[in-house]
């Protein structure tokens, strides 16, 4: 499971990287500058997400649980619903895919209490 989690990770930290290089050069002058900021922030939350999925592979090499996997699952979701809604929100103009963002910010939110319970049962 560990090598899943890593592997999902390093590859959400490459199309992190080839989505905000795609939006710094192809999108920057065709978007307006709100919806470019909307983009960037869901780059920027897939970064984030994508290294505390990397951060959770590490930790369940030495601490398997499934609270730990459950955590993975749920920032994977997360970048898809979060992110995803907002590069799909800036590209496309269509405002209802707003109502998405709050459903990853939520599964984020969850991914994070499961961190901390897994790291509290298994190091405290």
């Amino acid at each position: 499971m560990s090598k899943s989690i890593l592997m999902t990770g390093a590859v959400l930290m490459a199309l992190a990287v080839i989505l905000g290089a795609f939006g710094a050069h192809a999108l920057k002058s065709r978007l307006a500058t709100d919806m470019m900021q909307v983009y960037h922030t869901g780059v920027q939350y897939q970064f984030y997400h994508a290294l505390g999925i990397l951060i959770i592979g590490v930790l369940y090499r030495h601490y398997p649980s499934g609270t730990l996997s459950w955590s993975a699952i749920l920032m994977t979701l997360g970048i898809a619903l979060f992110s995803g809604s907002l590069y799909l929100l800036a590209v496309t103009g269509i405002k209802w895919l707003g109502a998405i963002t709050p459903l990853g910010g939520t599964s984020f939110i969850i991914a994070w209490i499961l961190f901390f319970i897994a790291v509290w049962k298994k190091m405290g």
